[in-house]
């Protein structure tokens, strides 16, 4: 697939599920919102023919969101689906880390599937491991961790719950599905916050390099309500930047340095770590290679984050759409996807991020 722009569009992020354990102010608001009916979220059968129809298409990569995804029932099943459509080679996970550490118990078997029918394997049969160590089982390529502070009081005034041990211990587990089963990649999100985090960037950095992890500052974007973002909060990467290397001195730009999203990779001098940084709101050409769609868990396809723009293909689908039908669904979207987003054409955002998917 490729838009009106020329760019080819491989990469297909699909949240799940609209529910979550904490209550991150750029993401929802703290008052408890009510939840998508049950049936007004799509399955996990249709989920994964979507996703076998985008791969289709060209799509190669799926990252799983939320809300927390993992909060969602047999999530596991999902990704298992997901490892078996010919085309999608990448799929990763984003998530706040709370759950990664929780016990898991799935039935052995290759590569996490469940067992035949006819193996004789009992329900008692079965791996008890953590749910890091599940997902890789499961076929999840990366996983990429919101962790915004290392401060406990910060935390909790961030997402509302005081989470912040069961995150950490999150991310541990992470490392060790990585060692013990070869995660390819774990990163670290950052949202940039004035006057709540600034103080948190060389720590951040410090812990991340101490665990081989990659580490990305985002800046804070008008995807919540429309108090969330404002001059006395914003934060930009460049003084993030400037921030970082008044400890390290002057980063170091690696251009070449690509993984799947917008960010900007730099080596920070003195410690094997990458730092990356994504301006959605100060750099001015961020769109320019963009490659994703978005599907969110109702059902919809946005074509751009920043835009209002949706279309509802879970109601063509249910009216019993075939398979080329829903391609030509996925081709007209993609050339409806604007040229960069709205952010900075004062936004007011048409949904939650946490409705739309992080």
């Amino acid at each position: 697939m490729e838009d009106r722009f020329g760019h080819r569009i491989s990469y297909l992020r699909v949240s799940i599920t609209d529910r979550c354990n904490e209550r991150c102010t750029y993401c929802m608001p703290r008052e408890l919102q009510e939840w998508l009916p049950r049936e007004d979220v799509l399955t996990y059968e249709e989920t994964t023919r979507l996703i076998r129809i985008a791969a289709e298409l060209g799509v190669s990569k799926v990252r799983i969101t939320g809300g927390e995804p993992l909060t969602r029932r047999d999530v596991l099943s999902l990704f298992q689906r997901l490892t078996s459509i010919p085309g999608i080679d990448d799929i990763g996970l984003s998530t706040n880390g709370t759950l990664l550490s929780r016990c898991s118990r799935r039935p052995v078997g290759d590569a996490g599937h469940k067992l035949d029918a006819g193996s004789g394997a009992s329900h008692s049969e079965a791996a008890t491991e953590t749910m890091a160590q599940a997902l890789r089982a499961a076929g999840v390529n990366s996983v990429n961790i919101s962790l915004d502070t290392l401060d406990p009081e910060v935390y909790a005034q961030t997402t509302g719950r005081d989470y912040l041990p069961q995150a950490l211990e999150g991310i541990e587990a992470a490392i060790a599905a990585a060692i013990a089963a070869g995660f390819p990649q774990i990163k670290l999100n950052c949202v940039l916050m004035r006057g709540r985090n600034e103080d948190q960037l060389v720590p951040l950095v410090e812990f991340a390099a101490a665990r081989k992890l990659l580490l990305r500052f985002i800046e804070l974007m008008p995807v919540s309500t429309g108090d969330v973002l404002h001059e006395d909060n914003f934060l930009p990467v460049a003084e993030a930047g400037r921030t970082v290397e008044s400890r390290y001195g002057a980063l170091i730009p690696e251009p070449t340095f690509r993984t799947n999203g917008p960010s900007s990779y730099y080596k920070v001098p003195g410690r094997d770590q990458r730092v990356g940084f994504i301006g959605a709101m100060s750099n001015l050409h961020f769109c320019e290679s963009c490659n994703k769609l978005r599907l969110t868990c109702d059902g919809k396809l946005r074509p751009c984050l920043g835009s209002y723009l949706e279309f509802d293909i879970m109601k063509v689908m249910r009216a019993g759409a075939t398979d080329a039908e829903l391609k030509r669904f996925f081709l007209d979207v993609v050339e409806r996807k604007p040229e960069q987003h709205d952010f900075r054409e004062s936004y007011q955002p048409g949904r939650m991020m946490v409705a739309i998917g992080g």
